[in-house]
């Protein structure tokens, strides 16, 4: 692989696992140097060890604005700068009705989905600013185009992550930092394979007329393209990996 992302440095939220790993293994293979931020601390500084100098383990609650300004940081007084960032966390919620939803639960998958992404804008656009510029990849999901039963609060928050993404990249494309989204569908990780019988595992693939879940390497091969100079003309869009999912 050519090292087009060297001596550039890249944040990557909930990067210790399933699509952030994924993301940030093509990163640092890129040349990148990657702050791996991750609510598990633990999980991302085993990680960083396994990827050597040029990654670096941050534990983070993207809930927390002050966190989060602390992280980007991080991110430049280590390194010197910031050129890159996934704002990938994000939590799923329980399954439920709207009118059986727990409050509290509504108030995190928003807080973490849609606020997060928000926090990390908010501090990570004006550090590529003070470098001349940079690349911002939200990920959102196919639920950020169609619903789905019993996650209202995961689709809401996925659904006004794209019109997040629209604004910022109108607002600061001509400044140099382009920001776009990515929408998977079901990807095969270990949330999926643990928590699911074979039978409901069957009945997601079902729904891909592929034929099969995604596979994180597939996510972040678009996620690290629309990040590189190969993309320098996208700003604003929303691209899904989603196996056919939403062409039905």
């Amino acid at each position: 692989m050519s090292k087009e992302f060297e001596d550039q440095v890249a944040i990557v939220t909930g990067g210790a696992s399933g699509i952030g790993k994924a993301i940030v293994a093509e990163l640092v293979a890129g040349g990148a140097k990657v702050l791996i931020a991750d609510f598990d601390g633990a999980a991302a500084a085993r990680l960083a060890d396994e990827f050597g100098e040029n990654a670096r383990a941050f534990a983070v609650d993207v809930a927390d604005a002050a966190a989060v300004e602390a992280m980007v940081h991080e991110a430049e007084t280590h390194w010197g700068g910031l050129h890159l960032a996934v704002n990938n966390a994000g939590v799923s919620g329980v399954s439920q009705p709207l009118a059986d939803l727990p409050l509290d639960n509504w108030r995190r998958v928003i807080d973490v989905n849609l606020n997060g992404v928000f926090y990390g804008m908010k501090y990570q656009i004006p550090a590529m600013l003070r470098q001349g510029g940079g690349a911002i990849v939200n990920m959102a999901s196919i639920l950020g185009t169609v619903g789905f039963a019993n996650s209202a609060a995961y689709v809401t928050a996925k659904h006004a992550l794209l019109g997040l993404t629209r604004a910022a990249a109108l607002e600061y494309s001509q400044q140099g930092v382009r920001v776009n989204s990515v929408g998977p569908a079901f990807i095969n990780t270990p949330l999926i394979e643990n928590s699911l019988s074979q039978a409901e595992r069957d009945a997601l693939v079902d729904q891909h007329p592929i034929g099969r879940l995604g596979r994180p390497e597939e996510v972040a091969a678009l996620t690290c393209f629309l990040l590189s100079r190969r993309a320098s003309f996208i700003s604003g869009s929303y691209h899904l990996v989603d196996g056919a999912y939403t062409a039905r």
